[in-house]
């Protein structure tokens, strides 16, 4: 599912929920289709729910959450990443989360409220 939230009376952001997509995000070409519909809503930004993503992403490992975070990056998009990560095991993965919320351009939260809290602010 697809949801929009108006932050304001200009901008707004996107939530994905798993019923928007056929299987798991596994590569950068299964977010891109997205950013067409965030730039027709005057999106500044994305909310996806942890479980959208294949297992890969969170193995920094594999390189795929570097290259879909800069996707992000290159088109001024923020990200939002909705779930629990506090049993996270890595301590790479910790760090990554840890650092990317300081810098608030790319968030690990627990909700869809505190990420449109984000996102406002």
């Amino acid at each position: 599912m697809i949801r929009f939230y108006k932050l304001d009376e200009e901008r707004s952001v996107m939530q994905i929920s798993g019923e928007a997509l056929r299987g798991k995000i596994k590569s950068q070409a299964d977010v891109m289709g997205f950013f067409g519909d965030c730039y027709g809503q005057n999106c500044i930004g994305m909310i996806i729910d942890k479980e959208v993503f294949d297992d890969s992403f969170f193995d920094l490992k594999t390189g795929l959450a570097g290259e879909i975070l800069q996707k992000f990056a290159t088109y001024r998009m923020k990200l939002a990443i909705v779930g629990d990560f506090s049993e996270v095991a890595s301590k790479s993965l910790r760090d990554f989360i840890r650092e990317s919320n300081r810098q608030k351009f790319i968030n690990f939260v627990e909700s869809v409220e505190k990420a449109i809290e984000i996102f406002g602010a």
